[in-house]
């Protein structure tokens, strides 16, 4: 579940990110009622719950996926939280690029689209790293409460055969391997992040 909803959720966030860039005031395609749009499709899902955000969501889960239990049920709705997450994170990171940068890419003749891709997104690669590290910590969090609607994970596991058994050892096991996983990823992350930015 986490890995495809942050490949999914990451790549369409991504696009949709620079889309947010783009459209805003002073932006290579500056358009404010497009933004306005964006903008508040991720302000309108963004701070919704995720475990309220499963439910409310239930009747379009069902029109893409068939289902509103199980593994496909969920990458659903965490693919589309992902997604509104992500683009906010890459139009943050974007904004604190120089805009210097875009400026000689443009007066070298980048086209509008070479400029943003090519030239700013390379730009900020080592904080969007780090970025979506970070939101690797936030996608393990809505697998843990997929288990509500029968996906599983390691929420399921801690919940089923440690709370409802009253056996601590067992959730503890499932705390420890959550938090070795956040560590490899932020570890990687961080290297990464770090030979982008001494290149």
């Amino acid at each position: 579940m986490v890995l495809v909803t942050l490949v999914i959720g990451g790549l369409l966030g991504l696009g949709y990110g620079l889309a947010l860039y783009a459209t805003r005031r002073g932006g290579l395609y500056a358009a404010g009622g497009v933004y306005a749009v964006l903008s508040f499709v991720v302000n309108l899902i963004r701070p919704i719950p995720f475990i309220i955000f499963i439910t409310a969501a239930r009747p379009l889960t069902i029109a893409v996926t068939g289902t509103s239990l199980g593994v496909r049920a969920a990458i659903f709705p965490m693919v589309i939280v992902t997604i509104m997450a992500t683009a906010r994170l890459v139009e943050q990171n974007l904004v604190a690029a120089d805009p210097g940068v875009i400026e000689a890419a443009r007066a070298m003749g980048a086209s509008r689209f070479n400029a943003l891709i090519h030239v700013l997104v390379p730009e900020a690669l080592g904080p969007l790293i780090l970025g979506y590290a970070f939101l690797f910590v936030g996608v393990l969090d809505m697998s843990a409460m997929a288990g509500a609607i029968g996906a599983g994970g390691l929420g399921y596991f801690a919940i089923s055969y440690g709370y409802d058994r009253y056996n601590d050892v067992v959730t503890w096991v499932a705390v420890g391997v959550i938090i070795v996983m956040v560590q490899i990823a932020q570890h990687l992350g961080n290297t990464l992040a770090r030979r982008v930015l001494h290149r």
